[in-house]
């Protein structure tokens, strides 16, 4: 379907035609009626499949039409400051021929933007962008005006409950009028979501999309493999691909950023890391330079696994098996973005198994597995306990097709270096 069939604004239509767009996703083909409806909507979709311009769409398209004069008519509430910074910059691009303005609201700065924050909470601003923690910092202050709010969009609302945020979002919808129109965005429906919209949309709309799966395009790989040989797989991996410019490596812990780092740079790698480490403007200034491939490689904790928008990721390297099996839906969504394609490759230790079979699991695939090289090391059997239903006795689940040669294991590990 095309945007043109929507019947938008023809300003919009002129800015999602300067954007290069033509053909809707699924999610927005489905939503941006209903919103155009003026229906509350619950929509669950894969990271990556265009939720942002699905709800911004209409929305700017109705504050055009209406023209009701100052206050903040939308109010977008998500996780983290990056997908903050990230929906405002995809705003700036649809109305840039629409008289509407946007604002991103979140903490983390030095505080010199308070005061045009709060201009922009008492009147100045059509569309507000923010993490509970900062909307409630401000609402404790008395000042904030949304007697005059429309629409309000809670973006990644599975992410924010996992962050223990729901009593957040219940104190900040009791600040807005009750006639309003209310859109819920998740890439996972837990009962706890279930629960958050009976509590405020009213008789919405469902929608949902290719739930908790990668993208088509992704080419899903894992090798197994000990730790201690992870940074010489990594090290060989990048070598062996030259014609990358955009490479993304997630990881567990900030410790472990910083030590993929050092290994890279000493190898000579174009390399920076990103956690809650930095401060905000420097994870911004990380984040553009990666984006405009001035950055070869960056390390990432799950912090910016849904809050990045980078197009043309070539790979996307899983350090660690994610703990949660979503979370590896998130990160793996990161490259073949807009229907292109991309190689994601998760390195699975001993200790990891049970986890990645959990992830299979839930993506309904079974992820091709690879020995570690013969000049690195030797492998893990890949063997998942898993209990029988009546004896309760446990077995090997061993994946057809997928096995691996044991090599005779090295007495001392190589270094990361």
């Amino acid at each position: 379907m095309k945007f043109t069939e929507f019947n938008l604004n023809d300003n919009i239509l002129e800015a999602i035609s300067y954007m290069g767009f033509e053909n809707a996703s699924p999610i927005q083909e489905k939503a941006i009626p209903a919103i155009l409806n003026d229906r509350d909507l619950i929509a669950c979709a894969q990271t990556g499949t265009g939720k942002t311009a699905a709800f911004t769409l209409p929305i700017l398209h109705k504050l055009n039409e209406s023209n009701t004069g100052g206050g903040v008519k939308a109010l977008i509430i998500v996780p983290i400051r990056e997908l903050a910074v990230q929906i405002d910059q995809q705003i700036q691009g649809f109305s840039y021929f629409v008289p509407a303005t946007s604002m991103p609201v979140y903490g983390g700065r030095d505080g010199s933007d308070w005061d045009m924050e709060k201009r922009a909470l008492t009147g100045d601003c059509d569309i507000i962008i923010t993490t509970p923690g900062k909307m409630i910092a401000h609402l404790n202050m008395g000042y904030v005006k949304l007697d005059d709010l429309e629409h309000l969009i809670l973006d990644e609302a599975d992410k924010m409950l996992e962050m223990g945020f729901f009593d957040d979002i219940m104190k900040i919808v009791s600040y807005l009028p009750k006639k309003r129109q209310t859109l819920m965005f998740s890439a996972t429906m837990p009962p706890k979501i279930r629960e958050l919209a009976r509590s405020i949309l009213n008789k919405p709309e469902e929608i949902t999309i290719e739930l908790s799966k990668p993208a088509e395009g992704v080419l899903q790989v894992a090798y197994l493999i000990h730790e201690e040989y992870k940074m010489d797989l990594i090290h060989e991996l990048i070598k062996d691909k030259p014609e990358y410019n955009s490479i993304l490596i997630f990881t567990s812990t900030k410790s472990k950023v910083s030590s993929i780092v050092r290994s890279l740079r000493r190898k000579k790698h174009d390399v920076e890391g990103i956690s809650s480490d930095l401060e905000q403007d420097e994870r911004e200034e990380v984040l553009k330079q990666f984006g405009a491939k001035h950055i070869r490689i960056l390390i990432a904790t799950d912090v910016i696994s849904r809050g990045i928008d980078i197009k043309d990721i070539n790979l996307i390297i899983n350090y660690d098996v994610p703990n949660d099996s979503e979370a590896y839906v998130h990160r793996v969504g990161r490259t073949a973005r807009a229907a292109t394609t991309g190689v994601a490759i998760t390195l699975i230790s001993k200790d990891d198994m049970f986890k990645f079979a959990e992830i299979e699991s839930l993506i309904e695939r079974e992820v091709l597995k690879l020995p570690t090289p013969e000049d690195i090391g030797d492998s893990p059997e890949w063997k998942v306990k898993t209990k029988k239903k009546k004896s309760g006795r446990y077995f090997k689940r061993k994946p057809g097709n997928n096995r691996n040669k044991n090599q005779n294991r090295k007495s001392k590990p190589k270094t990361n270096n």
